[in-house]
């Protein structure tokens, strides 16, 4: 049976795309865990290199191989066994194996829903390369959604590959065409940048970071300038909501920034799968 095949069969289909997603959130992960990390150690090197400091890396550098994975605590090397997705950490009951320290049920939360969107994008999508182009956006933007929330960073490692993924593959017609995919990428990226400055200019404050222009760039090269007022309204709307709402219960200070990455990647998830769907409930969008 051929993969063609199988993709006829939901029974085996749907769990085997399950799996492949947990899979893949178990690296998602890692991802989350080192790539601020990474970041944060080449501006480092960066700065001591301007300006001619001693530097203070030591070691071989951090990478998303390097080094094996541990437990923070015992840094108790993780065997294969221990890192199967979701079910090891049911099996260890949330705890190191080595020192029995509790494990954040983070990892088998993004894990599971990196599987569970990704059956998702199955049942909206056929099998053939518009499948895997959704697949591939959906775990760039589950990483890019749980990196912005906790460290309001959205690496270019993850926004630019994106935005050319979505101009390359538009190039052949996977989502769009690429007129649509490149004016997407401009008016994305020019969108923001332009309410960024007027916000600025008028408040002397800023209201979000070049990495959210980048990210509507590149959901814009994917879906092209078409699905751009959904993507802004849907964003603007919920983060308008839960920022009220965070506010309303003290857990979010008026001046304290609040990361619109999360926001972006949801509504231009939703636009993605669901989004004639939207259109046709709500045809000004």
């Amino acid at each position: 049976m051929d993969l063609h095949q199988l993709a006829a069969e939901p029974a085996l289909w749907y769990p085997l795309v399950f799996v492949l997603g947990a899979v893949v959130g178990s690296f998602l992960n890692v991802v989350i865990l080192r790539l601020p990390k990474i970041m944060q150690q080449q501006w480092r090197s960066e700065c001591e290199a301007f300006l001619e400091l001693e530097s203070t890396q030591t070691g071989k550098p951090l990478s998303l191989s390097h080094p094996p994975s541990t437990c923070p605590s015992c840094n108790a090397r993780i065997k294969p066994w221990q890192n199967i997705p979701i079910l090891s950490w049911l099996l260890l009951r949330g705890k190191c194996a080595n020192c029995s320290i509790s494990i954040s049920a983070r990892y088998p939360i993004i894990e599971f829903m990196t599987g569970l969107l990704s059956v998702v994008v199955a049942m909206q999508f056929a099998y053939d390369w518009g499948l895997l182009l959704a697949l591939v956006t959906t775990w760039c933007l589950v990483a890019l959604t749980v990196i912005d929330a906790e460290t309001q960073l959205l690496p270019d490692d993850i926004t630019l590959p994106l935005l050319w993924l979505g101009l390359v593959a538009n190039a052949f017609g996977v989502f769009t065409d690429l007129p649509s995919a490149l004016w997407g990428a401009v008016f994305g990226y020019g969108i923001l940048w332009s309410i960024y400055w007027i916000f600025k200019l008028t408040t002397g404050k800023e209201g979000m970071g070049y990495g959210d222009f980048k990210l509507l760039g590149a959901l814009g090269a994917l879906l092209g300038w078409q699905a751009l007022p959904m993507i802004i309204l849907m964003s603007s709307a919920v983060g308008a909501i839960i920022g009220t709402a965070l506010m309303a219960t003290k857990r979010l200070d008026r001046e304290q920034p609040m990361p619109f990455g999360p926001y972006l990647a949801i509504a231009g998830w939703l636009s993605m799968v669901f989004g004639d769907t939207i259109t046709s409930f709500s045809p000004y969008m």
